[in-house]
């Protein structure tokens, strides 16, 4: 393994005004701790978690929902209840105090939700198309649902439930915000064709699909900076959390990248693609090297990368940043072994989602900070 000090990886990164020391992210994952009234983070747990994991250039938050109607797993936190800000404002303080840089997801699942947490209503979504996937609930995994569509009543108050959600974050401290708009969740239902079939201003054409997103993005800026703004795409995601692709996927995806380049965002998140589209006529493989040119702002990449890969991702110049998933729940001290050669430690999938400390602050650092 690297102990290049020199290493890409572990060079300072202007983030369109915020410093950052290195250029390893903590990708936003789903850990299911917030298992109290309220769906309040607290010191004691995501404090504390996130704390541990400071010294990455920049942290990426769990995906938090923007509104109860935005729910679709249990125990995540929210930033849509006073409670849950001044949860997150202790976390945030934190991760401050120990020189850290954290952006928090906002999210909404759409039609990967379910009833159970709704009152027995069904989950919103574009079109009534069930996604034939699971939603983890509080009795285990369930299978999903036909949802509602969205009247344009409903969209409306999504996006500005987004938009408080951001002021809420600027309010707990917030170095920043990451839309999520990725993985199959609302905002990629919209995008896609064989999930939103709607035939009004939100369907049809790709601007239309697309139009959602934008409407965000303008509502957002006006309650933070727009530097501050980072946004997660998917592109190439078919088989997964009930997407699939079709020939205007991509074409998409490159009229969604080309428009962002009208706004002063932190940063563009893509993901490689989660499973094999070689097979795939109209998926692209190589996502950084697609949008690399496409897109004039920072662009962090994320899927599988070890620091080999990060480190050539960057010097190939096909990405600014790179984001580590799995890797960062069981090295809290990624960037540390990286720097010192350090071999990482194996997380345990079992704990990935289950309440309270076991296999999620008990993860040993073995460097010296």
């Amino acid at each position: 393994m690297s102990q290049e000090k020199n290493q890409a990886l572990l060079q300072s990164f202007n983030l369109n005004g915020l410093e950052l020391p290195n250029r390893v992210v903590m990708a936003p994952m789903t850990r299911s701790r917030a298992d109290n009234e309220g769906n309040v983070p607290t010191a004691e747990l995501q404090g504390e978690y996130y704390q541990q994991r400071a010294s990455a250039g920049l942290i990426i938050s769990e995906g938090s929902q923007v509104s109860k109607e935005a729910v679709g797993y249990v125990n995540t936190p929210g930033i849509h209840t006073p409670e849950q800000v001044e949860g997150w404002k202790k976390v945030t303080e934190m991760v401050h105090e120990a020189n850290g840089r954290i952006f928090i997801q906002l999210w909404h699942v759409g039609r990967m939700s379910h009833p159970d947490f709704h009152e027995g209503k069904k989950p919103l979504a574009p079109s009534p198309i069930n996604p034939n996937a699971q939603s983890y609930t509080y009795e285990g995994f369930k299978d999903t649902v036909t949802p509602k569509e969205m009247t344009i009543e409903d969209i409306k108050r999504t996006v500005q439930d987004f938009k408080q959600a951001a002021k809420n974050a600027m309010d707990a401290g917030f170095d920043g915000v990451e839309i999520h708009s990725s993985n199959g969740y609302l905002f990629h239902q919209f995008f896609n064709g064989t999930s939103n079939q709607r035939s009004d201003e939100y369907g049809g054409s790709i601007q239309n699909r697309a139009k959602i997103l934008f409407e965000v993005l303008d509502e957002v800026k006006q309650v933070m900076p727009e530097q501050k703004i980072g946004l997660r795409l998917n592109p190439s995601l078919d088989g997964v959390f009930g997407m699939t692709m079709d020939e205007e996927t991509i074409p998409t995806f490159d009229y969604i990248v080309s428009k962002l380049n009208d706004y002063d965002l932190a940063y563009l998140h893509l993901s490689e693609p989660f499973t094999d589209v070689s097979d795939i006529p109209y998926a692209v493989t190589e996502i950084a090297k697609h949008y690399r040119p496409r897109y004039q702002g920072n662009l962090i990449i994320n899927t599988n990368f070890d620091q080999e890969k990060g480190n050539r991702v960057i010097e190939n110049g096909d990405a600014d940043l790179v984001a580590y998933g799995k890797p960062y729940i069981s090295n809290p001290d990624l960037v540390e072994r990286f720097a010192q050669g350090v071999e990482l430690s194996d997380w345990d999938e079992d704990t990935f989602y289950v309440p309270g400390k076991k296999g999620y602050l008990d993860y040993e650092k073995k460097t010296n900070s």
